[in-house]
């Protein structure tokens, strides 16, 4: 099977804007724009400034011969909008508007503006203004709706005091581009808009992708506090996470900037090893038309072969364990997708409506003889998936 290569067409418009379309802190001294010029372009028209509405409307300007645009001295804690208008001899075409932020400004939106393939089941969080006394929250399907929405607009979806900066918006569709945006309210009440943000959903509910984990045990943030392995526990060789910081695996990923690595013992009389999490979200693995709990994982070199298990358990009874089709999986060295039926785990007992725990090991639990040995096993991006 060949790579898959592709190739593109070059547009009319301006492109690849840079600063990039909706980077945060920029300048604000020496700020200087650029963009790629549209195909056959030999004049560039500039339009610049703090207000949406003002810059895509606007319509006369001075075209330049070159494709960078100094604007100025630029004050802190704005948002910026410019566009380029493109002239290639015979047509004007015009371009689309992009934004950035200069310091102190609300920013880093998480999901990351643009970001696709996102959850379901996704919170949204931010950094509020330097000015904040409190935000205002607009959230919803229609970008100019969102855009112009006010305090009586169904977009509208309250008020957050300073340090809540995060909002639940429910179960998201599947497969669709979401807009918002947070407007800062400070002290003497005046509100400054911030840019719309997007974001387009994927298929599934997260369930972890490791990324919220880091080294400040002292808060209880790191990876080994919430999936408990068997440290202290005598029948359980499992480690998870490293001894010292970072705590979580930062270069061998599937996405991201983080898995877990889940170090197996089973020696010495041992002969299971697992790290569990107990579930706060979702633990209703019915909604969202989900079908599949996905995860991939991947081996490390020197591992011994033993079998790979998921198991998933309500908070009474007993666990249902589901063992992976290769025996030698903890063996592979290459990230690998394990696919798995939420109805094999229906068929085992287990309430798919309110579960309560689920967990990752090698070792007897998966119902296969093993042989005994040790190793690292690195888990990434576990999904429940329609």
């Amino acid at each position: 099977k060949g790579p898959i290569w592709s190739f593109s067409i070059p547009p009319k418009t301006a492109y690849f804007p840079n600063p990039p379309d909706g980077a945060g802190s920029i300048g604000p001294d020496n700020v200087t724009l650029s963009w790629t010029p549209g195909f056959g372009a030999k004049l560039h028209t500039v339009f610049f400034g703090d207000n949406y509405d003002t810059v895509n409307n606007a319509t006369a300007g001075a075209p330049r011969g070159t494709a960078t645009y100094s604007p100025g001295a630029l004050a802190r804690e704005k948002v910026y909008y410019w566009r380029v208008d493109e002239f290639d001899g015979l047509a004007t075409y015009k371009g689309d508007i992009w934004c950035f932020t200069t310091p102190g400004a609300v920013g880093n939106p998480q999901p990351a503006y643009k970001a696709t393939d996102v959850q379901m089941n996704v919170i949204l969080s931010w950094m509020p203004a330097a000015s904040a006394a409190s935000n205002q929250l607009y959230f919803g399907t229609d970008k100019d709706a969102v855009r112009n929405a006010g305090t009586g607009s169904p977009e509208y979806k309250g008020s957050k005091a300073l340090g809540a900066e995060s909002f639940d918006p429910g179960l998201l569709d599947a497969k669709t581009t979401y807009y918002w945006r947070v407007a800062a309210v400070n002290a003497q009440g005046n509100t400054v808009k911030g840019p719309v943000w997007i974001f387009t959903t994927g298929g599934f509910l997260l369930v972890d992708d490791f990324e919220s984990y880091t080294d400040n045990d002292a808060d209880g943030e790191a990876i080994w506090q919430t999936w408990i392995d068997g440290f202290g526990i005598a029948d359980n060789g499992a480690q998870v996470g490293y001894l010292m910081p970072p705590y979580a695996e930062q270069k061998i990923v599937h996405g991201g900037g983080q898995s877990m690595p889940l170090l197996y013992a089973n020696e010495a009389g041992v002969t299971n090893s697992e790290g569990s999490l107990t579930l706060t979200a979702p633990r209703d693995w019915t909604i969202g038309d989900v079908a599949d709990l996905s995860l991939w994982f991947r081996g490390a070199s020197g591992n011994a072969a033993e079998p790979l298990y998921v198991a998933v358990s309500n908070s009474a009874g007993a666990p249902a364990v589901m063992a992976h089709n290769d025996p030698s999986a903890a063996t592979i060295r290459a990230w690998m997708q394990w696919i798995v039926p939420l109805q094999a785990f229906a068929d085992k007992g287990i309430n798919l409506g309110n579960v309560n725990k689920i967990a990752i090991g090698l070792g007897t639990k998966s119902g296969i003889a093993a042989p005994g040995g040790s190793g690292t096993l690195y888990v990434d991006d576990i999904r429940l998936s329609q």
